[in-house]
């Protein structure tokens, strides 16, 4: 497992590791008799909430002190409600972390005014790639992802937490694709999409890898659901190849040959291809507040590495997670610095698109 993933993070943060970036002294920091609220700016059931949940325990058992490690839902706002209550009110002791996903990098990319938060002025303690796989209802007539051309004449319906969140890659790769997509707005997390799906409100879904291996593979085991495609990794060299959490299902770019039969290229990849690049990589990342003391920073990312030699973190992560190694140091530093910057001519299509398509306006 950590071979796999070390080599996709190092294809994204090798330029880091080359500048010789250095560790954080030896902790000093003590959380006894503590508790650590962990703000999910999501609901509870998706891919984030089920992230946080699975960490938090091991987290306790590595920090200084074992402090409980109490994983609160503020969700809202395409995630920026609960983030923007962090970047106001937590206090720099250590006592309150952040969770973040793409769902929050992308508003802030974008220029969205609801955000106020400013993620240079955090202090990243972990960064965790991830993927995400695609799947549909088999009442569209599909049994796998060699139907995938099926989908061309049908309508379709997704739920979504809003164009500027982490399902702006749904709607960039589903236009790409020239699926008839009817994106409906306002869901506080993919673990709501996902219940919409079930109630069969909507026909077509995608969940990070960790909601959809807790949640989405019973669906397929019962033939309740159709897996499509994954959005794939990056390899060293940058190129999207199939997800090993996923290795049976094409990547989305051997999605987009089959129905186009032709690889995908041009202004409108080159925009999906961004946002997949800073959504997914380092699409889960730890934070600590402005002004955090080096020792408590030291201290969380002594944890959450002492935590990936725990054997029920061994046993577990893979089937929890995916194939994807969480990571500290300078390259989560690399990872957050992929995640959170984009090209201002790509960011200028899309918010123009957005606009254009969508009605959704944002700041210039």
């Amino acid at each position: 497992m950590k071979t796999i993933t070390r080599r996709v993070a190092l294809g994204v943060a090798a330029g880091a590791v080359a500048l010789g970036l250095a560790w954080p002294a030896a902790a000093e920091a003590d959380f006894a008799g503590k508790t650590i609220e962990w703000i999910i700016p999501f609901s509870a059931g998706g891919g984030s909430d089920t992230w946080a949940r699975f960490n938090a325990p091991l987290l306790s058992k590595y920090l200084p002190g074992n402090p409980v490690v109490v994983v609160v839902n503020e969700p809202g706002g395409g995630s920026t409600k609960g983030t923007n209550l962090f970047a106001a009110r937590a206090k720099p002791d250590g006592l309150t972390i952040l969770g973040t996903s793409g769902s929050t990098q992308f508003p802030y990319l974008l220029g969205d005014p609801r955000v106020r938060y400013e993620y240079k002025d955090w202090k990243i303690a972990m960064a965790g790639p991830t993927g995400g796989a695609v799947y549909a209802s088999p009442s569209l007539g599909l049994t796998g992802p060699q139907d995938i051309a099926k989908l061309k004449d049908k309508e379709l319906v997704y739920a979504s937490q809003g164009a500027t969140s982490l399902d702006l890659v749904p709607l960039l790769g589903f236009r790409l694709m020239g699926f008839n997509v009817q994106h409906v707005f306002g869901f506080k997390g993919r673990g709501d999409g996902r219940l919409a799906f079930e109630r069969g409100e909507v026909n077509i879904d995608y969940q990070t890898s960790s909601a959809y291996l807790k949640n989405v593979q019973p669906l397929v085991d019962a033939g309740q659901a159709v897996p499509l495609f994954s959005w794939g990794v990056l390899n060293e060299a940058g190129e999207v190849v199939r997800d090993p959490t996923f290795p049976d299902l094409p990547s989305f770019a051997e999605a987009y040959e089959t129905l186009t039969g032709k690889a995908p290229s041009g202004p409108e990849y080159d925009a999906y291809f961004a946002f997949f690049t800073a959504g997914f990589p380092a699409q889960k990342m730890v934070f600590l507040p402005n002004g955090t003391p080096d020792d408590i920073v030291a201290a969380y990312q002594k944890a959450f590495e002492d935590m990936k030699a725990d054997p029920d973190y061994q046993a577990n992560a893979e089937a929890v997670l995916g194939t994807y190694e969480q990571v500290t140091g300078p390259l989560a530093q690399a990872l957050f610095e992929k995640g959170t910057t984009i090209a201002p001519e790509l960011r200028k299509q899309v918010v123009e698109m957005l606009g254009a398509e969508y009605g959704v306006k944002l700041g210039e």
